[in-house]
């Protein structure tokens, strides 16, 4: 009988003492690269490859796994991949880990399978942890705002989801300012403090800068972490030269054919002209810039490879 033998991670995982850093006013330590499984984790994606890439992941840092109810496709199958890592490779290590989730963008058919009711969001993390097999997550996110919602009722779902153990802290994603300083002093005057804000930061979307939510967040102790710091892939050399068939432009989802447009492509081109003259790739120097911002904890970056993973660490190599 072949019996597969147990995966054990690196003894040096911890070796790069550049690695982490602290999120805002908290005890919480992030790595500056963290891996998202909005892509490549789904059901149509090689669970092999998949599992390959968050070994690597972990082997070299990378202790926080960021998902959502509705990451896939098809919704749902990024956190059972999550609880296949789990039964694999990940329970031994589950201490060490930083894994989250979030609600708020449409998950099931009907007038409670979206935004942010306190049906769906405690509905909603009661699943994840199903799907993903633990017993409680690490961080738990509204993901965007409802403005039909009173902000209160978001809000009071996230305090009882801390309260009933269901996560340990709370973040907030794609909240504008505004509806963001509410957040923050309702769950402060609730001792549930806000530990994160997630929003997309990169060098062709600086809206966090510019509206004033990463001065916000550095000012009060919230920590931020980027999503799309490489602009889904377009701050890399893919498609500097053209549309690859096998890239994501090319499959006509998330990323379409007409962001390429010829003013980005110049940015990129300057941008992959300073990150040779420097002696990195354009990935590296797309991804230092937003850890340079003050205020930043973490880059969330997908991968679908190991070496392209491994290339965007090397943005925290000492």
């Amino acid at each position: 009988m072949n019996i597969r033998q147990r995966w054990i991670a690196s003894e040096g995982r911890y070796d790069n003492n550049a690695m982490y850093q602290r999120c805002g006013r908290s005890g919480v330590l992030l790595p500056k690269v963290s891996l998202g499984f909005w892509q490549n984790f789904g059901a149509n994606d090689p669970y092999e490859r998949s599992r390959l890439i968050a070994q690597y992941a972990f082997d070299h840092g990378v202790t926080h796994f960021d998902l959502a109810n509705n990451y896939g496709p098809p919704y749902g199958s990024a956190e059972e991949t999550m609880g296949r890592l789990m039964d694999d490779d990940l329970r031994p290590y589950r201490d060490e880990l930083f894994i989250s989730s979030k609600a708020g963008y449409d998950m099931w058919p009907g007038p409670y399978g979206n935004w942010g009711s306190r049906k769906y969001l405690m509905r909603s993390v009661e699943q994840s942890l199903r799907r993903m097999k633990l017993d409680y997550l690490d961080l738990f996110y509204s993901h965007r705002l409802d403005a039909e919602t009173p902000l209160e009722e978001t809000l009071e779902a996230l305090v009882d989801i801390v309260r009933q153990g269901k996560a340990l802290y709370v973040g907030i994603s794609n909240w504008p300012l505004e509806q963001l300083a509410f957040g923050y002093a309702y769950l402060r005057a609730r001792d549930v403090p806000l530990l994160i804000y997630q929003g997309r930061l990169n060098l062709l979307d600086r809206k966090p800068v510019e509206t004033g939510i990463l001065k916000f967040c550095r000012e009060k102790g919230i920590g931020f972490i980027a999503f799309s710091p490489l602009a889904q892939g377009l701050l890399t050399d893919r498609y500097v030269d053209g549309i690859s068939p096998d890239s994501r432009m090319a499959r006509a989802g998330s990323l379409t054919k007409d962001r390429l447009t010829p003013e980005v492509l110049d940015a990129v081109r300057d941008l992959q002209r300073q990150a040779k003259a420097k002696g990195r790739s354009t990935a590296e120097e797309a991804l230092r810039w937003v850890l340079d911002q003050e205020g930043v904890t973490s880059v969330l970056v997908g991968a679908s490879s190991v070496a392209q993973l491994a290339d965007d660490l090397k943005c925290v190599e000492v």
